[in-house]
């Protein structure tokens, strides 16, 4: 496997103690990830030391250990600003996750901008956090819902956006990767679409940010999304970056502590950006966690990562191709994440995950939350593997091993 030579997977499974166990006696080969990923020791340690030797509330206390907080939260804003090339650290909000973050938007942009017989433009492949908020809005308002079109390959059919595009929208929300099909969307391309037709751009990079390089000075959208967890950090902490301009113009979606600069008895105002969006006691220490995890993922190198999880794709892909009975959903692997969904003819996915966990192995199985996609393809639920930094083409042949074992005890019975 041409694999990028920075990246040692074996030397990164180190760093993860959970990878260090076995399940039901077997190693444990995490192919979950793109629902959630595992933690470095890094990580773990961060939150401790944080738990142990700094903690307080942060930004209103004078004391040593407040001020101390407020720089190590503060720090873990940088960070995350330099991780994603953003342009300005004042439009960094901290968020529970992608999905928190995407409903600010609906709420507190949305419900001022959209009005009745508005459009807005999303694709058949959202993950139903970037679809959902957008439905209730547009049933709210009586905004117009109008999807891109996937092809039978799996990718966008950008003609198809473009029709849309023909009559003004107000925003188009879109996946940069998605989270069943792992194809990779042109981001840049459908951002700069969108503005030339006028449209403000929401951008769900849960899936992106984890595993590829991301410069937004380049993207240029309105709205960008991810989470934590999904990219060796703690839950509870996500991320949303927008244009400063429209954050300003934005009412805050949660008030209270934390985010006021004065309250009278009929009026309150509201403090600058970014705290104007982080209302009461934010997650501090995970906030501090995801810088940490933002440092370890920087050390190994994006692209590295990146070229790595194409590769186990592809071989990934590869090897499901010897098993006449398996289905892969979605592009050819070059056009693909680490993400590999699957079907395995007269074995439900429920089924093959139980007997791929007695074997150690940890997929995913269902509609992954995209309930829309599924109906595209006429798909039943599916099976999903799905890489990271430290998953080895050992573990997928084990995969493909477990795949042959569902097979030949399931479908004989049916």
């Amino acid at each position: 496997m041409d694999t990028d030579p920075r990246l040692d997977p074996m030397a990164c499974r180190g760093d993860f103690p959970i990878l260090q166990r076995k399940i039901h006696g077997k190693p444990l080969a995490y192919l979950d990830n793109a629902a959630s990923t595992q933690k470095p020791e890094v990580v773990i340690d961060a939150l401790c030391d944080f738990y142990r030797h700094r903690y307080a509330n942060i930004h209103r206390g004078v004391h040593t250990l407040s001020e101390e907080a407020t720089v190590a939260y503060e720090a873990a804003r940088d960070k995350v600003v330099a991780f994603i090339h953003a342009p300005d650290r004042r439009g960094l909000i901290f968020t529970r996750n992608t999905t928190e973050a995407i409903n600010l938007v609906a709420f507190s942009w949305g419900r001022t901008h959209i009005r009745d017989g508005d459009r807005i433009i999303v694709t058949e492949m959202e993950h139903h956090s970037n679809l959902v908020p957008w439905q209730r809005l547009a049933r709210d308002t009586g905004a117009e819902l109008a999807y891109v079109a996937v092809t039978d390959d799996g990718r966008l059919d950008m003609a198809s956006l473009d029709r849309l595009l023909d009559r003004p929208a107000k925003l188009v929300a879109f996946t940069h990767i998605s989270n069943v099909l792992g194809t990779v969307n042109p981001a840049e391309e459908i951002i700069d679409r969108a503005h030339r037709a006028g449209a403000h751009v929401m951008v769900d990079a849960a899936q992106s940010v984890p595993h590829l390089p991301i410069d937004l000075t380049v993207l240029d959208p309105d709205f960008f999304a991810f989470s934590g967890h999904k990219m060796c950090g703690p839950t509870g902490i996500g991320a949303l970056y927008a244009r400063p301009e429209l954050l300003a113009e934005m009412l805050p979606m949660f008030t209270g502590g934390g985010m006021i600069q004065r309250v009278e008895r009929e009026k309150a105002t509201w403090t600058d950006l970014p705290t104007k969006f982080e209302a009461g006691t934010p997650a501090i220490a995970e906030a501090v966690g995801l810088g940490a995890a933002v440092d370890y993922l920087s050390a190994q190198g994006m692209e590295a990562i990146w070229a790595h999880e194409q590769a186990l794709a592809a071989y990934c892909m590869e090897r499901l191709r010897e098993v006449p009975q398996v289905r892969v959903i979605g592009p050819p692997a070059d056009l693909r994440s680490g993400v590999v969904a699957f079907t395995v003819e007269s074995v439900h996915p429920h089924d093959l995950a139980q007997i791929l966990d007695s074997e150690g192995v940890a997929i995913r199985a269902g509609y992954h939350c995209a309930h829309p996609l599924h109906q595209c393809f006429d798909l039943p639920p599916t099976a999903r593997a799905s890489f990271y930094l430290y998953n080895t083409e050992d573990e997928v042949d084990r995969l493909v091993a477990g795949i042959r074992k569902a097979y030949d005890l399931l479908a004989a019975t049916r």
